[in-house]
């Protein structure tokens, strides 16, 4: 009897890992720095997203960071940072211009994360870094001074990346990720405008009465910010109700006051002779009422003084 023996192999061979490499990220806190809501326009900064990895097996890592809202949320595709509940909203961009938002394919809001590919040799290491725009909007003088934040960490971060061209960044593709952490910040200072509009008391042939007229000063500040309004006596005057117009070596005295009575002197002493008030983040006008009191006719001639203005906050 002949035995024939018929041995069968069957070799299982390991698919190539598709994310042998090894990648570590980091991303820099953004900055803003002290930010004037009153100017009206954008603030701009940047950080840093480092990339490295290692034992790249095929010589090639696609890197897809998806960067959410923050711990503050978002509205409408812009992401906010906070102080007592109040919102300044900001975001973050791909590119210089700050025209491509740089968002997350967990929240299609902020936009399509971007994607960066990188090439070495086989089982070499990559590292790079990627800059991150951002951009604190402008035009949000309603917002009240303090120290403003956002917080990335845990959910708000995730940075897929792996080693086959096809990989499409999507986070149901597949691919390992990273979350990585930082802080976002922006320090909205007190801070107030002012203007003033001019007093003319006009024409007249003798000061044998008194002679009113009326300006005004148009304040703006911050939202909640204390702010005094102080008027100084002017080039040569001693007192809110003796100032002096002046022409040459002659002059005529009048005062300005905070009532139309002209009761009220207005000066610069705060807690005494000052406008208060506080900052709402639209302009507060303050009229200025002022007086010619009757008095001995000086040469005629256009009269003229100067008065500062001072806001105290």
């Amino acid at each position: 009897m002949l035995r024939l023996a018929l041995f069968l192999m069957f070799l299982f061979l390991a698919p190539v890992a598709a994310n042998a490499a090894n990648c570590t990220f980091s991303v820099t806190n953004v900055n803003f720095g002290n930010v004037d809501v009153l100017a009206g326009s954008p603030v701009d900064t940047t950080a840093t997203l480092n990339i490295n990895c290692t034992s790249v097996v095929s010589g090639f890592v696609r890197v897809c960071p998806n960067l959410n809202a923050g711990s503050e949320g978002a509205t409408a595709g812009i992401r906010h940072m906070r102080f007592a509940g109040t919102a300044l909203f900001y975001n973050l961009y791909q590119d210089a211009a700050r025209s491509i938002p740089w968002g997350s394919a967990e929240n299609s809001s902020l936009g399509s994360p971007p994607t960066f590919d990188f090439t070495t040799s086989v089982g070499g290491s990559i590292s790079a870094t990627r800059t991150i725009y951002a951009r604190v909007l402008g035009n949000q003088p309603s917002v009240e001074a303090g120290l403003y934040t956002s917080q990335f960490s845990g959910s708000q971060t995730r940075i897929i990346y792996g080693e086959v061209a096809t990989f499409n960044c999507a986070i149901s593709a597949g691919g390992s990720f990273r979350r990585v952490t930082f802080s976002v910040q922006a320090n909205v200072g007190a801070n107030c405008s002012v203007t003033a509009q001019n007093i003319n008391f006009g024409s007249h042939g003798v000061l044998d009465a008194a002679a009113d007229a009326t300006g005004g000063i148009a304040v703006r500040c911050t939202p909640g910010t204390a702010y005094n309004v102080g008027l100084n006596n002017g080039l040569s005057g001693t007192d809110p109700t003796a100032r002096r117009m002046t022409l040459g070596g002659q002059a005529v005295t009048y005062g300005l006051y905070m009532d139309a009575a002209r009761s009220q002197p207005w000066g610069g002493t705060i807690g005494a002779d000052t406008v208060a008030g506080v900052g709402a983040g639209a302009t507060q006008n303050l009229p200025v009422y002022g007086r010619v009191q009757a008095q001995s006719t000086p040469p005629p001639g256009t009269y003229t003084d100067t008065v500062v203005v001072t806001v105290t906050y």
